[in-house]
């Protein structure tokens, strides 16, 4: 069975959008994932197809109807029961590495797409769904977010990409930004190829990629690094031990 992509949008015109180019495209095209693109305003009830109202409290801006949002997302589920329900929203838990392993893994996704200032809170204690953000930054809409998921899932599905080890020596899989890569010509601009890497020696260069990763994480991310430092240094009981670094 595919990976399935069900897209809760007022813009469905936006999918499959750059998904449909590229690796993604092509799996697209060779059905090893489908997109379905759901419009939220079909669930609208009134002539003017109204999905939206003002804050409860005052404020700018307008928020998304709780009971249309449902009514969108119970006929995503009626239509999918195995998917999980992901809303993009800056409020959401970070996403992971793992976690897009987790989604790839599995029967597909259905992505709910915030507009305007986000959604009724109600939807989320009244359906299964859950929050996620792609990063500490403010879009106009979750379906960039959404494209942004769906292409990390999309790449890690089995026949996408062409190596199977490119989707294993990355960043973030394992804890640590991924190693500076080089390729030819061997100089350029007078800066050359580290000479490790033209030695030919394994395992030195195994040994030079690790320690760049390592150094390059600690510099860039300390928060990834603290991270990475804790669960290397944890005891097999789940007592943390000290460090030295």
């Amino acid at each position: 069975m595919s990976f399935t992509a069900q897209i809760l949008t007022l813009y469905p015109e936006m999918f499959p959008g750059p998904l449909g180019v590229s690796l993604a495209g092509r799996a697209l095209a060779d059905g090893k994932w489908s997109c379905d693109p759901i419009h939220i305003r079909d669930f609208a009830a009134d002539r003017h197809r109204t999905v939206d109202d003002t804050p409860a409290g005052g404020g700018a801006g307008m928020v998304l109807r709780a009971d249309i949002v449902a009514q969108a997302v119970d006929h995503a589920l009626d239509k999918r029961p195995d998917l999980p329900v992901l809303a993009m929203t800056p409020r959401g838990k970070p996403i992971t590495q793992g976690r897009v392993r987790e989604l790839a893994a599995g029967p597909g996704a259905t992505i709910l797409c915030g507009r305007f200032e986000g959604f009724d809170e109600r939807i989320f204690d009244a359906r299964p769904i859950e929050q996620v953000s792609m990063g500490d930054i403010i879009l106009s809409g979750g379906e960039m977010a959404a494209l942004l998921l769906l292409d990390a899932c999309v790449r890690l599905l089995p026949g996408v990409m062409g190596a199977a080890s490119s989707g294993v020596e990355e960043s973030f899989e394992t804890g640590l930004l991924e190693y500076p890569h080089y390729t030819r010509p061997v100089e350029w601009e007078g800066r050359a190829i580290p000479q490790v890497l033209r030695s030919g020696d394994h395992a030195k260069i195994a040994a030079w990629r690790k320690q760049q990763a390592e150094a390059d994480t600690r510099l860039r991310r300390p928060d990834l690094w603290e991270r990475h430092i804790g669960v290397r240094d944890q005891s097999p009981s789940g007592a943390q031990q000290k460090t030295k670094d």
